[in-house]
């Protein structure tokens, strides 16, 4: 399958030179390849909803830290009792590590207030732009090009 017919000088492809062109050439388009799922990321606009914003409380049951972006689960209680399990996307695991926030912080069985806006699609997700942890602390877990609600003022 490697040997072609070499039409330029009537000569069988098997001679080192041609051998290494070939090499070069699936080489790059396995790296083209590699590259394609970075023209799949999205933009902020593209799925989630800047005139939905939510706030929620709930409890932390799963973290996926990984790029493009990571992604928190909690478990919010609905007013009539039951439990909804709620989807958040944040930044990048290497953006947010550059603000001092890691993975071991947000701890499964914590309860956390998330503030972010709601997916286009309907669905049980959002863009976790803040989040607030039992001590008061709040840290910014949206992606650079990303929205967050203002920032909500106590008492008022």
């Amino acid at each position: 399958m490697w040997m072609s017919w070499r039409k330029s000088n009537d000569r069988m492809c098997g001679d080192i030179a041609c051998m290494k062109t070939r090499f070069f050439a699936l080489l790059g388009l396995l790296a083209i390849a590699g590259g394609l799922p970075l023209f799949a990321h999205h933009s902020f606009a593209a799925e989630f909803d800047d005139q939905k914003p939510v706030k929620m409380t709930g409890t932390i049951v799963r973290v996926e830290w990984q790029n493009p972006h990571i992604w928190f689960y909690l478990d919010v209680k609905n007013a009539d009792g039951t439990t909804t399990t709620w989807g958040f996307a944040g930044g990048a695991p290497g953006q947010l590590m550059r603000r001092g926030i890691m993975k071991d912080q947000l701890k499964i069985g914590e309860t956390v207030v998330v503030e972010g806006f709601r997916s286009k699609d309907g669905s049980n997700n959002a863009s976790g732009g803040r989040l607030t942890f039992p001590d008061g602390r709040a840290v910014l877990t949206a992606g650079s090009q990303d929205r967050v609600p203002p920032q909500s003022m106590p008492g008022k």
